[in-house]
């Protein structure tokens, strides 16, 4: 079996939905979730087991038969990597692949977030399996976070708006995943994964005004506004690492590009217009919306 986790996320869902069609003969797919309920549904005719990683016993059974494993781990407190390597080699798994980050490349990054992707590679490279690391820059789906505000009032909030990131499609991670999980010359290998270009977020506001056909307007947030936009959704400490990851980023530290995802997996990199164009449904506003009275981009706002 192949064990997918984090299945009903962003990446792992992705790396469920390509691996049927480049599993060698005898290979099937299993995927843990605290709710095997939602996998299942997700993804019908693909066993769903439940596994949590507070619950090594529960990881046991998911890992039972197991011969390579697809591992993201979100929590940025216990030590969950650890807990999972374990679990996978007394299950007797080969090899398991990381889902970490390219911050972990970064010299100045110190944040919360950072040091526990660092930690967990760590965990890894020491726990006598085959590994291999996938890091990607940030995941054009992420701009999914601004799509209420597409829909309701055609304006998107953020920080930093003329700030370069290389950010990847999910899709291209995933594809890279699926390799590193099925194929053999991936073991001991770490991937940097960025899409084509770098683009800043006042670049996709306008990509998605083009697809949208309707122009939207970008207002750029100050640091207090984003804290206090965030701070329903996530605790303080995480706040201030996605506060301080943005900071690289308005350095420039987020801007390079790299050739992996075409040269592991035969095509060029997805772009931002290409991610958009295929959820373009999701920031599509009502008909009857009113269109902004103001147009362009809004410098920051206290």
């Amino acid at each position: 079996m192949v064990l997918v986790t984090g299945a009903t996320g962003t990446v792992g869902g992705e790396v469920v939905r390509a691996l049927p069609a480049r599993l060698p003969a005898g290979l099937g797919v299993r995927v843990m979730a605290r709710d095997p309920a939602r996998a299942a549904a997700m993804f019908p005719g693909v066993e769903a087991v439940a596994g949590d990683y507070t619950d090594p016993p529960s990881l046991a059974s998911a890992l039972r038969g197991v011969r390579t494993a697809f591992l993201v781990t979100a929590r940025v407190e216990g030590d969950d990597d650890a807990v999972f390597v374990a679990a996978a080699r007394a299950a007797g798994v080969r090899r398991v692949v990381k889902l970490s980050a390219a911050a972990v490349l970064d010299p100045g990054a110190d944040d919360l977030i950072t040091r526990r992707q660092r930690a967990g590679e760590e965990v890894l490279r020491g726990c006598g399996l085959e590994w291999t690391l996938l890091r990607p820059r940030a995941f054009m789906s992420n701009s999914l976070s601004w799509a209420a505000s597409v829909r309701r009032e055609r304006t998107v909030r953020a920080l930093y708006g003329s700030a370069p990131n290389a950010c990847v499609d999910p899709r291209d991670i995933a594809e890279v995943a699926v390799r590193a999980l099925t194929e053999e010359e991936h073991a001991g290998r770490a991937y940097t994964l960025t899409g084509p270009q770098a683009v800043t977020a006042v670049e996709q506001t306008r990509e998605l005004g083009r697809l949208l056909g309707i122009p939207l307007r970008f207002e750029e947030l100050t640091a207090d506004r984003a804290r206090a936009a965030l701070a329903g959704r996530f605790p303080p400490p995480l706040i201030e690492a996605l506060l301080a990851s943005a900071e690289r980023q308005r350095a420039g530290a987020k801007a390079r590009v790299e050739d992996t995802v075409p040269a592991l997996t035969g095509h060029p990199a997805r772009s931002f217009h290409d991610w958009a164009r295929d959820h373009i449904k999701a920031f599509t506003p009502p008909e009857a919306a009113p269109a902004p009275a103001e147009t362009g981009t809004r410098r920051p706002t206290p």
